[in-house]
């Protein structure tokens, strides 16, 4: 029974041997495998099977895009200014042995170059440019830091810079020149009303003006026009009486008697001279006649 059971043992040994040294790499993921210390291979995604006391898992390592988010550093401008800037960094590990045995320790070494680039940066800029050139600043900071990572197996996709700050009486300063600025546009905006508003009523007026003129215009012609068909009516009803007096064949005593109708007419208190004519015996006798016939 002894062998027996040392064998048995010994089978449930090399069987968790195995079991332990089997491997299955998730995706996205990646083994570095040493053999005897050395470098080996690296693993994919799938099952993988190690050999025991030989082989070794040196690194697992995630192919995911990552984040890094550093604390603000201190940073000095071209012109003298310290403020504080803090950067995101967007990297993707595109060699697994590279990763592992290009540096020391991959993040601290990403997190001191992308300090140091950025002081660069910034040292060539003043303030001003340095407040409103965000994206050159990104621009910048990931080509050198892709170029400078590429021996470590690192790929930087982006480069944010987060947040600036300036000194505390800087951004006071900055604070009272945007206020100025803004009372400046309020003022011109205002004023820009102001001239709009006076153009309007002026323009108001000018149409009122001209309205008016026109009304009267017509006014006038109608007036005109109304006076001018009233004597052409006149005009008309005398021409028609003369015609019919004419179509009449009127003797001499009618004609007389339309003159001493005519004669009351200027005589009617209006007429500053009365005009006597020199038959006024002929007239007074034809008007008796004409009493006595009415009678």
């Amino acid at each position: 029974m002894g062998p027996i059971i040392a064998l048995a043992v010994l089978v449930v040994l090399a069987l968790l041997i195995v079991v332990s040294n089997i491997h299955v790499v998730q995706q996205s993921k990646a083994y570095v495998i040493e053999r005897l210390g050395a470098f080996s291979t690296v693993w994919g995604v799938g099952l993988h099977l190690k050999i025991p006391f030989l082989e070794r898992v040196a690194r697992r390592v995630s192919l995911k895009e990552q984040v890094l988010d550093y604390p603000p550093q201190p940073v000095i401008t071209k012109d003298n200014v310290t403020m504080q800037i803090d950067t995101v960094l967007y990297f993707q590990i595109t060699d697994p042995k590279l990763y592992t045995y290009g540096v020391e320790n991959p993040m601290a070494a990403i997190e001191k170059l992308t300090a140091t680039t950025l002081r660069n940066i910034i040292g060539d800029l003043e303030l001003d440019q340095t407040l409103t050139s965000r994206d050159t600043i990104n621009g910048k900071m990931r080509a050198i830091l892709d170029e400078a990572t590429d021996p470590w197996g690192i790929k930087v996709n982006r480069v944010e810079v987060k947040n600036i700050q300036p000194p505390a009486d800087i951004q006071n300063s900055m604070e009272k020149q945007m206020k100025a600025e803004r009372e400046r546009r309020q003022s011109i905006l205002q004023a820009e009303g102001t001239k709009q508003s006076a153009i309007l009523v002026a323009e108001g007026e000018k149409e009122a003006a001209i309205l008016r003129a026109d009304a009267e215009k017509q006014a006038a012609i109608l007036r005109a026009d109304g006076e001018a068909q009233a004597i052409l009516l006149v005009q008309k009803a005398l021409a028609d009486a003369l015609k019919l007096l004419n179509e009449a064949n009127p003797n001499d005593q009618v004609i007389k008697l339309k003159g001493l109708e005519a004669m009351e007419k200027m005589a009617d208190g209006k007429a500053t001279k009365l005009v006597i004519p020199s038959d006024l015996s002929g007239l007074a006798g034809l008007a008796s006649s004409a009493k006595e016939f009415l009678k």
